[in-house]
């Protein structure tokens, strides 16, 4: 059983509120630094020479529409179902050294983080994010390979660790993809009226304005638990270079182990950028990722969702402040997602969390704010809130703090059957 602790140890001092005895894929704690050399042999993955180069993935496609989990969405065109295929089949490649696996990474595919209920989703593989707090001046310590640490190498002399002098240290569990592509868009302007409303609690968030590595330009962040990116390709980069050491045509230049480019240059052996663009379909393994999560269906509701009961103690309660049951997404080359409601219960905003932020700055989100989690499909995305303390919605309800005081004190003064039919509700979505 994981248990939640107020500071952590391991002789360097950490302060953040984290959780104990995660292991990483290699067996080891991401907190010691002391994964061992992982290099798989699962995908065929020879090279990254711009052609597809792996053989299909074993799981075929689910059917469009079919209102399961990991489903695409319903309407697309024959050549959008090509493009989520495609993007399936790179999802599901396991990384290779030889490939451009490492030389320091957290794992081998974006499926193994992202694979329950359904490839596509959430587990519950936890990283570590590390940083010095000096007199309410968060430092990352970028130069010494922050704030992400890498658990994993294919080297043992390139193993990261968390640097000594790191103060604050916090895990961080995947976030479910699903829907993520009707998210991606719903207009700036949308989200940005969002934090002109304040509701029962009186409580407003915060938008957050980020720069956009595949345009240069501002906008406005959704995805990651600070959202510190604003698109899925973005997005995509950012995981194959930072989660998997695959560097692209937006991220062209490896992490060094604990900044230590001596360390690097011994163990990096293949060209950057190492994922290259096709000539023939001018995409990379970046954009079929990034393909298959823009028409990946968002959560199949339950029938329970339409309880009167649970929506009216969801509103009362506060709880729909901040977890915006619903907006809508604007013009899109791809019809299935223009002009569609999406259901997805957040406002996309930071909201200062107080205790339960994590401790780490990151974009435009300060080290107590975290984003408003989309709330649909909860019911298969435990354990929850960013670190997984909460193992059941009754206690990532009583969690909250900071804006969300208000909204968790109503909830505990309701009755035991009121709170019954709020979880409820909220499993359902």
């Amino acid at each position: 059983m994981l248990t939640t602790r107020q500071s952590l140890a391991f002789g360097l001092g950490l302060t953040a509120i984290v959780i104990a005895a995660c292991s990483g894929p290699s067996g080891a704690s991401p907190l010691d630094g002391t994964g061992s050399p992982n290099a798989t042999n699962g995908g065929p993955h020879d090279g990254k020479q711009g052609a597809r180069r792996h053989a299909p993935g074993s799981n075929s496609p689910p059917v469009a529409g079919s209102g399961i989990f990991g489903a695409p969405l319903a309407e697309l065109t024959a050549a959008e179902l090509k493009d989520f295929a495609d993007g399936l089949e790179e999802f599901q490649n396991q990384e290779t050294p030889e490939g451009g696996l490492g030389p320091i990474y957290n794992n081998t595919g974006c499926f193994v983080c992202h694979s329950s209920p359904a490839v596509g989703g959430s587990t519950s593989i936890r990283v570590t994010r590390f940083g010095k707090l000096t007199a309410g001046v968060f430092d990352p310590l970028s130069s010494r390979g922050g704030s992400l640490l890498q658990s994993s190498s294919i080297d043992l002399a390139a193993q990261e660790i968390v640097p000594a002098d790191a103060n604050v240290a916090a895990f961080r569990q995947s976030t479910p993809l699903f829907g993520m592509g009707l998210i991606e868009a719903i207009d700036d302007s949308t989200i940005i009226e969002n934090a002109s409303r304040s509701g029962v609690t009186g409580v407003r968030g915060t938008v957050a304005f980020v720069t956009d590595v595949t345009t240069g330009k501002s906008r406005v962040g959704r995805f990651g638990w600070k959202a510190q990116v604003a698109t899925l390709l973005h997005f995509a980069g950012d995981a194959y270079v930072n989660e998997m050491g695959i560097t692209s045509r937006f991220f062209p230049e490896e992490n060094a182990p604990n900044g230590d480019l001596a360390r690097l240059a011994a163990s990096d052996h293949v060209a950057d950028p190492e994922d290259q663009v096709d000539p023939i379909t001018g995409k990379g393994d970046i954009d079929h990722a990034a393909d298959f999560m823009r028409l990946l269906a968002p959560p199949p509701a339950l029938a329970a969702a339409q309880s009167g009961a649970g929506d009216a103690i969801f509103r009362a309660t506060g709880c729909a402040d901040c977890h915006t049951p619903s907006m809508k997404t604007g013009a899109s080359a791809v019809a299935a997602l223009s002009h569609r409601e999406v259901r997805l219960y957040s406002d996309l905003l930071l909201h200062d969390m107080g205790s339960l932020g994590d401790g780490i700055a990151q974009g435009a989100a300060t080290a107590t704010q975290m984003k408003t989690a989309p709330l649909w499909g909860a019911r298969a995305s435990g354990p929850y809130l960013h670190d997984g303390r909460a193992t059941t919605i009754d206690g990532a309800i009583l969690a909250h703090a900071g804006e969300a005081a208000a909204s968790r004190n109503r909830y505990a003064a309701l009755s035991s059957d009121e709170q019954r039919h709020l979880q409820d509700y909220v499993n359902a979505l």
